[in-house]
């Protein structure tokens, strides 16, 4: 089991649950420094807990180092992506290096990994992805469109990936969360309907078992960001993030 983003809580929490026998290797920037985690895992239960230098936004090395993973560590059957940056809008409306380099972080580097690992695991004829995508994708809103573009472009991106790898053997499960109360969200104040960590780790896991393309988390915002759709723009544009 593969976890880009070694640092991320909703992946570590992801991780946990189904590292009971399994190999984890842990991919993120400073490797060295993720002793606190391989010791988390360990005490769960995986068999074992390795870590790789990996830099989301390097994109260039991003075959290289996927490569040599597979090929240090044979097989892989889950990889999740659980990298990415929440951003501040204020700035990257000012700053258009700042609001590219969100959008490169959560669509482009995305993009480079999904593919690689799709081939990847296309060549072993087995495997499972997860992505991360947003309700702050479904329907773009001002306060917060520069995250929610991205994350509006890595949905289309993924839903796409999915119809290409069927019959493949390979699974792509995409994670369409709400709020999410944690480091990245600190001194936010909740939106309606906000989850946790350990929320969502639930409902990945059950999917990945159950092998759907596509959760919702919580599940009642399926209907009600369908409902959102038919919203005016007058009214939509002053929704909060």
């Amino acid at each position: 089991m593969l976890l880009l983003g070694g640092r991320s809580e909703i992946g570590l929490e992801v991780v946990r649950r189904l590292a009971p026998g399994r190999t984890v290797i842990l991919a993120a920037r400073r490797s060295g420094e993720l002793d606190a985690e391989c010791a988390a895992l360990a005490v769960a239960g995986a068999s074992a807990v390795h870590t790789v230098e990996f830099d989301a936004d390097d994109t260039a090395t991003h075959a290289a180092v996927l490569e040599k993973i597979s090929a240090d560590h044979g097989r892989i059957g889950i990889v999740i992506l659980a990298f990415g940056i929440l951003g501040q809008q204020g700035r990257a409306e000012r700053d258009p290096a700042y609001a590219t380099a969100i959008v490169h972080t959560d669509f482009v580097a995305q993009v480079s990994v999904l593919t690689t690992m799709a081939q990847l695991l296309r060549a072993q004829g087995e495997g499972q992805l997860v992505v991360f995508s947003s309700v702050a994708g479904r329907r773009v809103r001002r306060a917060n469109y520069v995250y929610g573009s991205a994350k509006a472009g890595l949905d289309g991106f993924a839903s796409g990936l999915t119809d290409a790898l069927h019959g493949s053997g390979v699974q792509l499960l995409v994670v369409v969360s709400g709020f999410v109360i944690g480091g990245m969200t600190a001194g936010m104040a909740p939106a309606p309907f906000a989850t946790t960590p350990d929320r969502v780790a639930d409902a990945v896991v059950g999917g990945l078992r159950r092998r759907a393309s596509r959760v919702w988390v919580p599940r009642i915002l399926r209907p009600v960001f369908a409902a959102l759709h038919f919203l005016p723009q007058s009214v939509w544009r002053r929704m909060p993030r």
